[in-house]
């Protein structure tokens, strides 16, 4: 039977013990998808006493379902845009669009960094084991987007942490990382929130108390990103 999470709190402080359980070798980074990913990622972090960074990644949507993913795009120099294309061909999505939207969510990216880090320099992942945490995956169009952008950041280790995901989706994305963390993989799966009680969508607000919390554990030395 698949468990319901009261709120992303609690999804974090179950997926912190289980990441918690883990032994890898060397320094960790926990990075997080804003902005659900926030309070379930400020866990893990307190858990392993590890700096805590953004991953600032946005999901393209389709037309008339904004919840399907159909591409992400993901902060760098240059951006990393992955394309799902075999939903975009299901649904006939033409490229126009994802590049019109990419746009769009760069910019929104881009008010997100200066809203959320506010001059916090970005945490150097270098050689470190680099745990990329979420609420959720459903299609893992988004995750996928971030894990191949933090790869050429050049951690030692690439880690996915989630409280929840479809079994296939995380078989999809074994390549891309190192280990996976997932605390259940329920059958069927129509949505994320189906496994919240509360999954209300966070504000600004709520993600920059969870970074304020954190205090000088969000604010670890860096190096420029890539």
């Amino acid at each position: 039977m698949s468990r319901i999470f009261k709120n992303r709190i609690e999804a974090g402080r179950l997926l912190a013990e289980a990441v918690a359980a883990r032994s890898w070798p060397g320094r960790s980074v926990v990075l997080a998808l804003p902005r659900g990913g926030v309070p379930v990622a400020a866990a893990v972090a307190r858990a392993l006493g590890a700096p805590i960074d953004l991953l600032l990644v946005r999901k393209i949507g389709a037309p008339w379902q904004p919840e399907l993913a159909v591409a992400a795009v993901v902060e760098g120099t240059p951006p990393q845009l992955v394309v799902d294309e075999t939903i975009r061909t299901s649904l006939g999505v033409e490229r126009s669009y994802i590049d019109q939207r990419m746009v769009d969510e760069l910019r929104e990216i881009e008010r997100r960094r200066q809203i959320y880090l506010r001059g916090r320099a970005p945490v150097d992942i270098t050689g470190a084991t680099a745990i990329v945490v979420d609420d959720g995956i459903a299609t893992g169009t988004t995750v996928r987007a971030a894990l191949r952008a933090l790869r050429q950041r050049q951690p030692q280790r690439l880690v996915l942490a989630v409280p929840v995901a479809p079994e296939g989706t995380l078989a999809a994305l074994k390549d891309e990382v190192d280990d996976i963390v997932c605390l259940q993989t329920p059958r069927p799966f129509h949505a994320i929130g189906e496994f919240y009680r509360d999954f209300h969508q966070l504000g600004d607000d709520e993600v920059l108390a969870e970074l304020d919390a954190l205090g000088p554990a969000a604010n670890a030395s860096s190096a420029p990103r890539g």
